[in-house]
């Protein structure tokens, strides 16, 4: 990565996530680029501007009317020499004044002026980010064609638990790449994505399922997309937000997804299945809400085993075709990953052992092995987003050795 001669503008905001800031003002100065840092007088109350001056080597400017600011309209220069504008932490606030086109401070000011992308970031109590009026001005953003990067769910500082937590520097500084100097290698190819969990229904009020929640399905999506490629998603049950731009087709059971992964799949390039469909599903499906008999005595299911999705699509795989699997292990890690690897005719698996913490599902981050044939990668703890990107970087050598 390397952002020499790109001009950033980093605005930063009255919140507490402003102290991770310095972080991303110090990584994107380590990439090559010049970053101007624009603080609100409210972001000066959590951090001080000489942080981040002497990150920079550059002026950290609060007011509009600073005297010893060597442009002669800061705001317009600024909005005008600048190839990217983040602003981070980005506050309920300065998103609903950007929406509705406030420019009372210098920050908001060079907003409106810039011509530049302009990235947020944003960070708020769970409660004003799921506020309708907060959600309908970040639409309202999006459609206008300002980018985001998070927020991400988890522990806050106001001690709730949710969305709303700012994403971390390397997130950040990432999608600045992504934006600045994006990777086209996967240009031209179709991926297929699967993602979340599936539901198997006792009766029209009950269903067994697992706890996936998409977000590494929705990961490598968001990444693949990034690169070029054309990418569908076919995804159960979800919690973690859908990327922007992203055709999604919903299914519930695994039968449903075994029915659309199978009919979609022979016409892709590339067919990662990061989705954790049940094994089994009920031999019986009530179609009216099963009532509890009242007797004392335990309510006995049959299950059947499901359609095995991997498999047959293993099975009908197409020249050049590159398959990914995901292996969710608590014991015997490799000797399972390579069995689902033979058997399934996938190209690489991609092994987590979910007993481990920050690994496995509804969690932001990830521990994983990628295994091929012929190789055995370990990757330690490191964001969802960032193993997409492994992943992807894994898909394209494997296609290069098909083609040798």
């Amino acid at each position: 990565m390397n952002l020499k001669g790109k001009t950033i503008v980093l605005g930063i905001t009255g919140g507490i996530a402003a102290y991770k800031m310095p972080n991303v003002a110090h990584a994107l100065v380590k990439l090559g680029a010049d970053v101007h840092v624009l603080m609100t007088q409210n972001a000066t109350e959590f951090i001080t501007p000489l942080v981040f001056e002497t990150l920079t080597n550059r002026r950290c400017i609060v007011d509009t009317f600073d005297r010893n600011f060597q442009y002669d309209v800061a705001h317009v220069s600024l909005a005008n020499a600048a190839d990217l504008m983040l602003i981070a932490p980005a506050t309920a606030n300065v998103i609903a004044k950007m929406a509705h086109g406030i420019a009372d401070d210098m920050l908001s000011t060079t907003v409106l002026a810039t011509k530049a992308p302009i990235l947020l970031a944003p960070a708020m109590n769970t409660g004003m980010w799921t506020a309708a009026v907060t959600q309908q001005n970040v639409q309202t953003l999006k459609a206008r064609g300002v980018h985001f990067a998070g927020p991400e769910a988890g522990f806050l500082a106001c001690g709730d638990t949710g969305a709303g937590r700012m994403s971390e520097p390397e997130t950040i500084v990432r999608a600045i790449v992504s934006l600045l100097c994006p990777k086209r290698d996967f240009a031209g190819l179709r991926v297929l994505v699967t993602a979340g969990a599936t539901r198997e229904r006792l009766d029209p009020v009950r269903y067994m399922t697992n706890d996936s929640s998409g977000k590494m399905g929705f990961a490598l999506a968001e990444a693949a997309k990034n690169r070029g490629a054309q990418v569908t998603v076919i995804a159960g049950s979800t919690t973690a937000p859908v990327p922007d731009g992203i055709d999604i087709r919903r299914v519930e059971s695994t039968q449903d997804l075994f029915d659309a992964v199978t009919t979609t799949a022979p016409d892709m390039d590339v067919v990662i299945q990061a989705a954790a469909p049940a094994d089994y599903r009920f031999a019986v499906m009530y179609p009216q809400k099963h009532k509890k008999a009242h007797d004392g005595q335990p309510l006995v299911v049959e299950l059947v085993e499901n359609p095995d999705i991997a498999a047959a699509v293993g099975a009908a795989k197409k020249p050049g075709q590159v398959l990914v699997g995901f292996a969710a292990e608590t014991e015997n890690l490799l000797q399972n990953a390579h069995r689902k690897l033979e058997s399934k005719h996938l190209d690489l698996i991609v092994l987590n052992d979910v007993s481990q913490p920050g690994a496995g599902f509804n969690v932001d981050t990830n521990i994983a092995t990628l295994i091929t044939p012929d190789s055995q990668t370990e990757y330690p703890l490191r964001t969802k987003k960032q193993l997409a990107e492994d992943i992807l970087d894994a898909v394209l050598d494997i296609r290069k050795q098909k083609k040798a």
